[in-house]
């Protein structure tokens, strides 16, 4: 068998015959599409979730372009400088109201209520560079104000760079195709081309001011705060369009103003973080199926005064994924499962009695079905479960995000209703519902509130140009 590079845009091609079958008319999408000239549909079925376009856009390093270039040469006639002659620059915007199902204690004044429905304006503001670097080489980068913690600060971020090989013939249809690419990124997941992983995971949004479960995985999206909170590299292969595979290994990173990295900090990242991801796709006809698998290993000091050094904490977190696309002329589907398995070994936290057992699990299982009429309608459904092992320091008494059972045990549901006016333009109707809320479901803080307290009703209006 020969390997031979393919020097030209070969590869192109057969992603823009999924473009073809997958594009409907519609408005350019920031960033990306000022880059490629293309809609944004070609890489989103509603955004943020990709298409077979553009999940090979991406693992190609976004680099695909189709407009005029800056260009530098030497003298042996190899290519010095590949730029875009357009910033491919863009912004979003989130505008947001938040209604619980009772209003939360008020932060100051002892017994009375906060107000009862709040408008974040804005909920979030980003900028986001996201496109072509140079021949190979892009990223998307994210820096994002908060409309909760009123700051700017770097959010998801992914800088990659790929080369793309014909295995055996002479890079005709007939031989195999390998994509194989580095990845420097702030967020494991944040990397990933399905749905499925946390990152980019359902909910695509979510109120910011309205309670939560006390806790989540390592690897979920706020889980540990390794978000942000990490850096990393991996390398990743991508295998005639269907066979993927990944090894990142992340380190504790400084972000805003946690300088110097001590023990003012919690939750600190000790040594190297691997993270791994295997996948395989199919695709056929306007269908694809995903099955997969992903995982973390973290250790973590506890921090919050606590000096970051000696035995630490440690969770080994496995999970398993799948997700089905179904992507017509005008009705769109999508289903999307992950279930993630935490095994948890709290040797740090133990010692010092933050955590009354030294080993927990903790268990999430999350199932997503969606569907689009023409890309502008569209409703959807998850289901959620969190269930662990009890524990009376981690999950003690206290009011609203606290267990009178010392439980973790959370679950429900979130329904959505979205209308896009335009492609760019997301206007959300979305309502959680707890069956139960941190183990419990009446009562379950030891303070007096329920689990249907915390029910949310949210609307988003969501921009991106």
């Amino acid at each position: 068998m020969r390997y031979v590079y393919s020097i030209g845009r070969r590869w192109i091609v057969p992603v823009v015959m999924i473009l073809g079958l997958a594009a409907p008319r519609a408005h350019a999408v920031p960033s990306f599409a000022r880059q490629t000239g293309m809609a944004c549909a070609a890489c989103h079925t509603v955004y943020p979730e990709l298409t077979p376009f553009g999940r090979e856009f991406k693992l190609n390093g976004y680099v695909t372009d189709n407009i005029k270039q800056i260009t530098g040469i030497d003298t042996a006639n190899r290519q010095t400088l590949s730029l875009n002659s357009i910033p491919p620059l863009s912004v979003m915007a989130q505008i947001s109201y938040t209604h619980t199902g009772a209003a939360l204690p008020d932060s100051a004044a002892s017994g009375a209520l906060a107000k009862d429905g709040e408008v974040l304006f804005p909920q979030q503001v980003s900028l986001f560079y996201a496109g072509k670097i140079a021949e190979e080489f892009g990223a998307f980068m994210q820096l994002t104000y908060n409309g909760v913690k009123d700051h700017f600060g770097i959010d998801n971020t992914d800088i990659r760079y790929a080369r793309h090989f014909s295995l055996g013939g002479d890079g005709d249809s007939s031989g195999h195709t390998l994509i194989v690419g580095i990845t420097v990124n702030n967020n494991p997941t944040v990397q990933d081309v399905w749905n499925t992983t946390p990152a980019w995971g359902f909910p695509y949004s979510g109120s910011s001011t309205a309670p939560a479960p006390a806790t989540s995985a390592r690897i979920d999206s706020g889980g540990g705060g390794l978000g942000q909170n990490v850096a990393g590299a991996g390398v990743y292969a991508w295998f005639d369009s269907s066979l993927y595979a990944e090894l990142t290994l992340y380190t504790a990173a400084i972000v805003g103003g946690a300088h110097p990295l001590d023990s003012a900090q919690a939750r600190v990242a000790h040594g190297v973080l691997p993270y791994w991801r295997v996948a395989y796709e199919k695709r056929w006809d306007r269908n694809s199926l995903e099955l997969g698998t992903y995982g973390l290993v973290a250790k973590q000091h506890p921090g919050n005064g606590m000096a970051l050094q000696g035995i630490t904490d440690q969770y080994t977190d496995t999970a398993v994924d799948a997700q089905y696309q179904f992507i017509g002329e005008d009705h769109l589907f999508t289903v999307i499962s992950t279930y993630i398995h935490e095994n948890q070994k709290l040797n740090a936290s133990f010692l010092n009695s933050l955590a009354g057992n030294s080993s927990n699990t903790l268990k999430t299982l999350k199932l997503m079905g969606e569907y689009y009429y023409q890309r502008r309608l569209g409703a959807a459904l998850g289901l959620f479960h969190i269930s662990g092992s009890t524990d009376t320091l981690l999950y003690a008494p206290a009011p609203v995000g606290g267990s009178a059972n010392s439980d973790p045990d959370s679950s429900g549901m979130t329904a959505e209703l979205n209308y896009l006016p335009w492609l760019n333009t997301k206007l959300q109707l979305q309502y959680v519902r707890y069956n139960k809320f941190n183990g419990g479901t009446s009562n379950y803080d030891g303070a007096g509130r329920n689990a249907s307290d915390n029910n949310t009703l949210y609307l988003l209006g969501w921009i991106n140009f």
